[in-house]
């Protein structure tokens, strides 16, 4: 795969490899208690040893299906990180997302809202299979929550990223409502304000907001979420002017404004796409950015300082990631039978 530069000179190359690396893709795809001094209690704490005595080896059996499904299905790792990302922000990081709809039922689950339709099954069927193989070594101990805060760990990993510990602990959730999920996500068209906002009401600070936006600089989004940048941006009949045109060019390619192919993805990363590395900053700074919530980070003075920064920093931003992802790790847990429960398979209640 040739790599791309922000700088290049070379106008048809650069289109040519964004057509490229979309078609392939496309193709390819498949409540705190009160004490007697009416203190509330400290937050639910996580450790690093929860599992020690009980499943001393549990990151062992989720690391060899992680290293598996990356080798065989590599879209596995920005499925499964989205996916941990998608369950933290709603409810909570209690695997509510992986929870399947009730045949017959008129309440849907999250994974079936409107903004979770598009999670790749790879990141589902990851935990499925981690899932399985730690519940025949370690029955009934392991919950989702905690396979899928270890996984997406390991996909960061093994695509190039920084290795964390991960603090253990969490039970899965007994809530999953798609109506939940809708103000609880953000869009590809937020604004800055709109993501301060939201990231501020889960206990994120502006630097967490762009570190964690950070995980764009793998994986990729389908057209419906940028299109309206590439020929109506806000209601202007115009592309969006803070688009490179070489890559306005070769979106334009894959993504007609009406009539496309719904399968059709683009990176968005067009200069490393496979790996997760710091380049997101570099092109955000060089108009690369494919969502205009990416770009806007740029364009506001609030963040455009921690863009340039974490830009010229690969090591700052693997280290101010690995703290953010602890600390959105940490949203909501559950523990205890009174708010959580130990599933046998994640998409099922008990």
């Amino acid at each position: 795969m040739p790599v791309l530069s922000p700088t290049s000179s070379s106008s048809s190359s650069f289109v040519f490899t964004c057509f490229f690396i979309i078609l392939f893709v496309t193709i390819n795809s498949s409540n705190p208690v009160a004490i007697t001094t009416k203190a509330k209690r400290p937050p639910r704490q996580l450790s690093v040893n929860y599992y020690a005595k009980s499943c001393p080896q549990v990151e062992q059996l989720v690391g060899s299906i992680t290293s598996q499904q990356f080798k065989e299905i590599p879209v596995s790792a920005p499925a499964t990180i989205r996916l941990f990302f998608h369950d933290c922000f709603v409810e909570g990081c209690d695997a509510s997302i992986l929870i399947a709809t009730q045949p017959g039922s008129k309440i849907l689950a999250e994974k079936d809202a409107a903004d979770n339709r598009d999670l790749r099954t790879e990141g589902f069927d990851t935990i499925t299979r981690a899932k399985a193989l730690v519940e025949s070594k370690c029955p009934g101990i392991v919950s989702c929550a905690d396979i899928l805060a270890i996984a997406a760990r390991d996909f960061i990993h093994l695509a190039g990223g920084p290795y964390y510990v991960v603090k253990k602990g969490r039970w899965d959730g007994k809530i999953s409502m798609a109506s939940r999920v809708p103000n609880n996500l953000p869009h590809a068209n937020s604004t800055v304000d709109q993501l301060i906002k939201l990231f501020s009401s889960k206990g994120l600070t502006i630097q967490d907001l762009v570190v964690l936006s950070g995980a764009h600089t793998i994986g990729f989004a389908h057209c419906k979420n940028f299109v309206d940048r590439l020929y109506n941006y806000k209601g202007t009949k115009q592309a969006d002017p803070a688009i490179d045109p070489r890559l306005l060019k070769a979106l334009k390619m894959s993504c007609p404004q009406v009539g496309g192919n719904a399968d059709i993805v683009a990176p968005f990363d067009v200069t490393t796409p496979f790996v997760f590395d710091h380049a997101y900053y570099t092109n955000l700074q060089s108009k690369l950015g494919l969502l205009a919530s990416d770009e806007g980070l740029f364009l506001d003075p609030r963040t455009k300082p921690l863009v340039q920064s974490f830009g010229l920093d690969k090591a700052k931003f693997f280290l101010a990631f690995s703290a953010a992802m602890e600390k959105m790790g940490s949203i909501g847990v559950k523990r205890g039978r009174r708010h959580g429960e130990k599933r046998k398979a994640c998409s099922i209640h008990m």
